[in-house]
């Protein structure tokens, strides 16, 4: 069991959410029902859904009560601990299996292309212009969302 997110950085504070990641020996990604159980085992879970909606299936989102507190799960193996985009805190482990892991191996944040972007951002832009000059306020908005998290910084 590992932290991550502002566990790490030292910036947790009564609004943050919980980034915990739970390392099995099974890869259990896939079975809702086997995370539904894990996730229950911590306490009193309210709700919990996958994370396909921001790319990422091994996540489980939970809402807790007694206190309230958000918390998402991310299910790994060990395998699949040595990619990653930071280093989690070590909470248990056996056998020093994680700590090496993350010892040897980098965590390396995904940067933009920026190409990609530079092919593509005009013509947005000038999508974002028109529904703005069309009064489609919430639209343009939507927009800048868009680029805020699917563009600059997913």
């Amino acid at each position: 069991m590992a932290a991550g997110g502002s566990w790490i950085s030292g910036e947790m504070d009564e609004y943050s959410d919980l980034d915990l990641i739970l390392i099995t020996k099974e890869k259990i990604t896939g079975n809702k029902e086997q995370m539904l159980q894990y996730a229950k085992s911590f306490g009193d879970l309210i709700s919990g859904f996958t994370g396909e909606h921001v790319d990422e299936p091994r996540v489980l989102i939970c809402l807790y009560d007694n206190p309230l507190l958000h918390v998402d799960i991310k299910f790994l193996t060990l395998p699949e601990l040595y990619d990653r985009v930071e280093n989690p805190a070590v909470l248990f482990e056996r056998n020093k299996q994680l700590s090496e892991i993350i010892k040897l191996t980098n965590a390396v944040w995904p940067q933009p292309d920026f190409q990609w972007i530079e092919d593509r951002f005009w013509t947005w832009v000038h999508y974002a212009c028109l529904k703005i000059g069309r009064g489609e306020l919430m639209e343009a908005f939507d927009f800048l969302s868009f680029l805020r998290m699917t563009v600059l910084s997913p």
